[in-house]
C-alpha cells in the first residue's frame, strides 16, 4: 500500500510537471481583456511566453501544486475510496459519480489557497509589475496581509463548483471506460488505459471549464487595481456582456491537449517505479480496483496502476 502511496506522488509530480505550462498558457488566455486581447490563441500565448520569459515563463506558479500534490492527492483519493465504500455496489457508475462530487468538494476546500497562489504567480506576465510575488508563500502572505483569511480563499466558491462535478465525471467515465475495454476479455494494454484517463480527463474539463474561466478571474481580481467583480455570479454576467460565450470557452483547446500528456506522464511514471520496486517477471492473475479479473504481466503491472485509488484510500484514509 505504502509503495502504491508514493508511486501515485510521484506519478502526480510528474503530471504537473508535464501539464504545467499548458495550464500556464490556459490561465494567461482566461484572464487577459477580451476587447483588447495580448494573445490570439494558444500557440501564439505560447510563442509570446517564450519570447518574453523564455521557459521559466510557463513554468511561473509552478511550486504552489507541487508542493501539495502529495497531500492533495491523498485526500482526493482517499475521500473518493472511502465514500465509494459507504455507499456500496462500487461497479455502479453513479456510486463513482458521487463519490467523485464528494472527493472534489473536500479537495477544493484544501486546495484552494494552493489554486490561489498558482494562478496569482501564472498571471505576473500579464501584469505591469512582472514580479509582484516572489514565490507562493509570499503571494499567500501578501494577500493576508491585505485582505485576511478571507483573501486567501478567494475563489472557494468557484474552485467548488468546478472540482465537485470535474471530479463526478473524471471517476465515473474512468471507471466506465476502463470496465467496458476490459469485458472484451484479455489485458488491458498500456494505450488503452491512457486513452480512458485522456478521455475522462477531457470530459471532466468540458464540464467544468466555464467555472475554472471564472475562477481564474476572481481569483486575479484586484492584482494590480481596484476589483472588477463582486461574486461568481457578477463575474459571469459581466464576462458574458462583455466578451459573449467565447470568453467562457478561452484556452480550453490548451487545456484538452494538456489531458493526454499529463496523463501519459502520470501512467508511465507510476507503472516505472511499480516495476521497479518489485520488478517481478511472472505472470500473475491479480483482482483489478474494478472487480474484474484480468491476466496482466507482473512486470508492466497495470493492474496495480488501476488499483491505486482503493490503495490511497486504504493506506491513508481508514475511517
Amino acid at each position: 500500500m505504502a509503495l502504491d502511496f508514493v508511486a501515485g506522488c510521484l506519478g502526480g509530480c510528474a503530471g504537473v510537471i508535464v501539464g504545467h505550462p499548458f495550464d500556464t498558457i490556459k490561465v494567461r488566455l482566461q484572464i487577459q481583456d477580451g476587447s483588447s486581447p495580448k494573445y490570439k490563441g494558444s500557440f501564439d500565448c505560447f510563442r509570446a511566453i517564450l519570447k518574453t520569459e523564455s521557459v521559466r515563463g510557463l513554468y511561473r506558479g509552478l511550486t504552489s501544486p507541487m508542493a501539495g500534490v502529495a497531500f492533495i492527492n491523498a485526500v482526493v483519493f482517499g475521500v473518493y475510496g472511502n465514500v465509494q465504500r459507504q455507499l456500496g455496489t462500487p461497479d455502479s457508475v453513479a456510486v463513482h459519480f458521487a463519490s467523485g462530487i464528494a472527493a472534489g468538494t473536500v479537495q477544493s476546500l484544501i486546495g484552494s489557497p494552493i489554486e490561489l497562489a498558482k494562478t496569482r504567480l501564472q498571471a505576473q506576465g500579464l501584469a505591469s509589475k512582472s514580479s509582484i510575488y516572489s514565490g507562493p508563500v509570499d503571494c499567500l502572505r501578501q494577500i493576508h496581509r491585505a485582505e485576511g483569511v478571507r483573501g486567501v480563499f478567494r475563489g472557494l466558491g468557484s474552485t467548488v463548483l468546478r472540482d465537485a462535478p470535474a471530479f463526478g465525471v473524471y471517476f465515473a467515465s474512468y471507471e466506465f471506460l476502463v470496465r467496458k475495454t476490459s469485458e472484451k476479455g484479455g489485458p488491458v494494454s498500456n494505450l488503452e488505459l491512457m486513452m480512458a484517463g485522456g478521455l475522462a480527463g477531457v470530459f471532466s474539463w468540458i464540464v467544468s471549464y466555464p467555472c475554472d474561466v471564472v475562477k481564474s478571474r476572481l481569483q486575479v481580481d484586484g492584482m494590480e487595481g481596484p476589483r472588477r467583480y463582486n461574486s461568481f455570479l457578477d463575474c459571469a454576467v459581466k464576462s458574458y456582456k462583455n466578451e459573449g460565450v467565447t470568453s467562457f470557452t478561452r484556452g480550453l483547446n490548451s487545456t484538452l491537449l494538456r489531458a493526454f500528456p499529463t496523463n501519459a506522464a502520470i501512467f508511465m511514471v507510476v507503472t516505472w517505479v511499480l516495476r521497479l520496486c518489485d520488478g517481478k517477471t511472472s505472470s500473475v492473475r491479480l483482482e483489478t480496483a474494478h472487480h474484474h479479473a484480468v491476466h496482466f504481466d507482473a512486470d508492466i503491472r497495470l493492474n496495480r496502476v488501476a488499483s491505486i485509488v482503493d490503495s490511497y484510500a486504504e493506506s491513508v484514509f481508514l475511517f
